[in-house]
């Protein structure tokens, strides 16, 4: 286990992470004490305790609306999908007929081609 010492509005905290993680999570740390200074510029020293509340309510509420947006993201994800896969079907079923009116039309050019070859042929005098 890992060993970071991040700092938040001024104070050293040393913390303990995954091997590997130490600059994820010195950026978090950083992130938050954004907050915090933030949150004690609007409002000056009003604790410790209750800057960190704040901060992690701000947080929480950023993340209520990303979440939110990401629910709106996946119906809309999720009609785009379909309509897709309605179009494939609709192509589909476009193409069958395109060969079957090709195919049709084939066979009526060949009868018709057979029935000028068989026809007899006039006499020119």
């Amino acid at each position: 286990m890992a060993q970071v010492t991040v700092m938040i509005d001024g104070k050293a905290y040393r913390m303990a992470c995954e091997a590997g993680q130490e600059d994820h999570l010195t950026d978090l740390a950083s992130q938050f004490d954004q907050y915090v200074g933030h949150l004690k510029s609007q409002f000056g020293e009003i604790g410790d305790l209750r800057l960190t509340v704040m901060a992690g309510i701000m947080i929480t509420d950023e993340m209520s609306e990303l979440r939110r947006k990401i629910d709106l993201l996946e119906g809309q994800v999720t009609t785009l999908q379909s309509n897709r896969d309605g179009m494939a079907e609709s192509r589909a079923k476009t193409e069958e007929m395109l060969v079957s009116a090709i195919s049709d039309l084939s066979t009526r050019l060949n009868g018709i081609t057979e029935k000028l070859v068989a026809r007899p042929k006039p006499v020119v005098n």
